[in-house]
């Protein structure tokens, strides 16, 4: 079950990705939501997703605080 949650989130954040402030909002909600596991393969996602979209860049700070 968690891996789906997991798997929406990452949908969810790509669909939001045009908007930073959607993004940063999402972001923090899956923080929330997400085990801590989760978090650390959501780090790993961010990381490589932003390298495509670096004015997403800024926003990694949230999961690695």
């Amino acid at each position: 079950m968690s891996r789906m949650i997991y798997d929406y989130t990452k949908e969810v954040l790509e669909r939001v990705s045009f908007n930073s402030e959607l993004f940063v909002k999402e972001l923090k909600k899956a923080v929330r939501n997400l085990l801590p596991y989760e978090i650390e393969h959501l780090k790993k996602w961010l990381l490589y997703f932003t390298s495509e979209n670096p004015k997403l860049r800024k926003c990694i700070y949230i999961v690695i605080d």
